[in-house]
């Protein structure tokens, strides 16, 4: 759906910092939103950690950086990192070109998916989140 000029998919969950996430099976795909891939500018590194890191919920997965931001992306379940999107070692601004497909990030089998459920989730509740994000954006501009 679009808000306010954002492409910000229903289907998808969200954590606060706007990372994405797609359950695909037992797995979750992550990646960053367009909201935050816009706000941050041409991505220009992704930290790849190595596939089999035990990650804890809320905890420090991995780091984007852009030109004019630096960014912590936190591990939205409990699991363990199951592949990395190598692509992005190279091409990392595929985050800025597509950023809900080719610039997918990593891939995780979570513990227990229902995790996911604490995420933001659905229309409403989207609309309200990404509402209160712009306007707290164009305050700080």
């Amino acid at each position: 759906m679009d808000i306010q000029g954002y492409d910000i998919p229903e289907e998808l969950y969200y954590d606060p910092d706007h990372f994405w996430v797609r359950p695909e099976g037992d797995e979750l795909v992550i990646g960053m939103n367009d909201f935050a891939q816009k706000m941050a500018g041409e991505i220009v590194y992704v930290q790849l950690p190595d596939d089999g890191k035990k990650l804890k919920k809320g905890k420090k997965l991995a780091k984007v950086e852009s030109g004019k931001w630096l960014g912590k992306i936190k591990s939205p379940v409990d699991g363990v990192l199951v592949r990395v999107n190598e692509e992005l070692e190279l091409t990392p601004d595929l985050i800025n070109q597509d950023c809900y497909g080719a610039g997918w990030m990593y891939r995780i089998k979570a513990d227990d998916v229902s995790q996911i459920e604490d995420l933001i989730h659905g229309q409403a509740a989207i609309e309200e989140w990404m509402a209160a994000e712009i306007a707290s954006h164009q305050e700080e501009g």
